[in-house]
């Protein structure tokens, strides 16, 4: 049995994202699908196990190299991987009692899904450690739970996400490079949505326009959003951004999940480290070139 284990936490992209219209039933969510995908910029999680008895402890920081630091200033108990490690022991009935040392690296509400991916990292993490033997569905019921992108991070890779991220259906590893691009702005998700219902979008879900972008080449204009317009609304920031980065790169600018990260598709590694640089220099932003991955363990490149 290991006393300590190490998990990858990826960031995630919204390669694309229908919403539809907010559904009283469900306490007004609303149901989406969307090709998602990770990418190999990570949270780093160890998970080390205390004796019996002991009390568990959890510390935060952030990587020296994080493209985007801000005030971890959240209490402790309702960062995601506290609350899935909190979920978890309350789901068996008992302690499992552990060190947390969470590294973070993917910016806080960015809309890369890095507390969903620590959360998955630590029922990963819990079950490996603990040797618990819970299996997909377990995990992903108790996923459920934490948020609706916590699912889709549990196995990470690429898949179409769909209802409100309880169902998710794997698609094949698609190998693209994006220059992702981390403004200084906020776009808290309820404002979001809000201002998605008040624009009167007709909110009918393009299932057959996400299937179909899995199925060919990722080209400059194939990402959409359909919460880029909403997102633009609430901030200036953002729509500046967009335009200035969309400019620079002579190609569109999108926005993944509710923002504020956006990101432009490009040909191979070296534009994506090239066009961040000249985003860095030029618009002194903060900007990176990622890949797709296929593994929440696969090596940051």
């Amino acid at each position: 049995m290991r006393s300590t284990i190490r998990q990858l936490a990826p960031a995630k992209v919204n390669l694309a994202l229908s919403v539809g219209a907010a559904d009283p039933s469900a306490e007004g969510k609303h149901p989406i699908c969307s090709w998602m995908v990770s990418v190999n910029l990570h949270d780093v999680l160890e998970l080390t196990r205390a004796q019996p008895g002991r009390m568990s402890l959890y510390a935060i920081q952030w990587d020296d190299d994080a493209p985007r630091k801000t005030e971890i200033d959240w209490p402790i108990t309702r960062d995601l991987a506290v609350r899935a490690h909190l979920a978890l022991e309350n789901q068996l009935g008992r302690r499992l009692p552990l060190r947390m040392k969470l590294t973070k690296s993917i910016p806080v509400g960015g809309g890369l899904g890095g507390g969903s991916s620590d959360a998955a990292a630590m029922l990963r993490g819990c079950n490996d450690l603990f040797e618990l033997d819970l299996g997909d569905d377990e995990l992903l019921d108790l996923a459920m739970t934490l948020g609706s992108d916590v699912g889709f991070a549990l196995r990470a890779g690429s898949a179409i996400v769909e209802g409100f991220g309880e169902r998710i259906e794997p698609r094949p590893h698609v190998q693209c490079h994006l220059t992702l691009v981390f403004p200084d702005c906020q776009c808290p998700t309820g404002l979001v949505y809000r201002a998605f219902d008040d624009l009167n979008m007709d909110g009918a879900l393009e299932e057959a326009r996400v299937r179909a972008l899995t199925t060919t080449p990722l080209a400059e204009a194939s990402p959409f959003n359909d919460l880029a317009e909403p997102a633009r609304s609430i901030t200036t920031d953002l729509a500046n951004v967009m335009a200035d980065v969309s400019a620079l790169a002579d190609a569109p600018c999108h926005l993944t999940g509710s923002g504020s990260t956006v990101f432009v598709v490009c040909t191979d590694p070296l534009h994506a480290e090239m066009l961040a640089q000249v985003i860095r220099d030029r618009l002194s932003l903060a900007a990176m070139p990622v890949r797709t991955i296929t593994h929440p363990d696969e090596e940051h490149a």
